[in-house]
């Protein structure tokens, strides 16, 4: 009787063990579910605030310079980080995700959900744009005589994805688009220039984000207004890149959009684009900022006396 008592009692044990990890594993689960949504709705917030100030100055006029929208941007940052850190720790980047991850400071398990939940707010962000600016869309269409998806409808497509240089002058000038005008525009900004914009200003970006973010940085203004100050970094950057590249620092900003805009009726004005690209300029570029700029602080950070 007492092998019998203490076999049964082994077995409850084991049971007990089990059901213990399998709700552990969905409250894991449920977690990573939330931190999704999150970055979701975190991006979405980015890309229909900072894309939504791009339309309205491209389309309509309503920004005065680049940086009104520079600002816009950096506040859509800060409100989208304030609604997502405390529940996913407010990647809302891939360029980040990716960053912390090499660095050891995420875990690989999660960056591919992250990753697919960022560029899917962004779609999401973009998708409303349209509906909600078509019209506005089509008549700057019929007033430089551009056709959606030819060369030349970039200068609408700007919108969503990013180009280089950016053609935000070309599509503010009255009168129709001048094709002849491109090979000299275009010169201005090389593909090598490009690349190496998006680094720099990526790189400059996550060095910030982590003194910002460092618990050891005991100068640094505090998690509270943590936010404000990476907003911040964001207008002043694109203030500085966006003529070139128009700033993107972010492969879901860019990316997201994109794709969008492909299926809307741009084809391959918007992938791979006019000069192609994308994925160097907007993805790769960002992406080894990012490394980059969280390495450099790593190095600086780790002489402090």
């Amino acid at each position: 009787m007492g092998v019998v008592g203490w076999n049964f009692r082994k077995f409850l044990k084991s049971a007990a063990l089990e059901v213990l990890l399998k709700l552990m594993e969905k409250k894991s689960e449920i977690r990573l579910l939330s931190c999704c949504f999150a970055e979701a709705l975190g991006t979405f917030l980015i890309v229909f605030i900072g894309c939504g100030a791009v339309h309205s100055a491209v389309l309509t006029g309503a920004q005065s310079g680049l940086w009104q929208v520079a600002i816009v941007w950096g506040i859509g940052v800060t409100l989208a980080i304030y609604c997502s850190n405390h529940i996913s720790g407010a990647h809302l980047n891939p360029a980040m995700t990716l960053c912390f991850a090499f660095w050891g400071m995420f875990p690989l398990r999660k960056v591919l959900p992250y990753l697919a939940s960022q560029i899917l707010g962004a779609m999401v962000a973009a998708f409303f744009l349209f509906v909600i600016y078509q019209p506005y869309i089509i008549q700057r269409e019929l007033d430089r005589g551009i056709i959606r998806g030819e060369l030349g409808s970039e200068l609408t497509a700007m919108c969503y994805g990013e180009y280089f240089p950016n053609p935000s002058s070309l599509s503010t000038t009255e009168g129709l688009y001048d094709s002849s005008k491109r090979i000299i525009f275009d010169a201005k900004v090389s593909h090598f220039n490009a690349f190496i914009a998006e680094v720099l200003g990526t790189m400059i970006l996550a060095s910030v984000i982590f003194a910002l973010t460092d618990s050891a940085n005991n100068k640094a203004p505090g998690s509270n207004l943590a936010p404000l100050f990476i907003g911040l970094t964001v207008a002043v950057l694109i203030s500085v890149i966006a003529p070139l590249t128009q700033a993107c620092f972010n492969p879901a900003r860019d990316f997201g959009p994109r794709l969008v805009s492909y299926f809307l009726g741009w084809g391959n004005i918007a992938l791979p684009g006019p000069r192609g690209g994308f994925f160097t300029i907007y993805i790769l570029a960002p992406t080894t900022g990012a490394i980059l700029g969280g390495g450099l602080y790593k190095i600086y950070g780790s002489l402090k006396s």
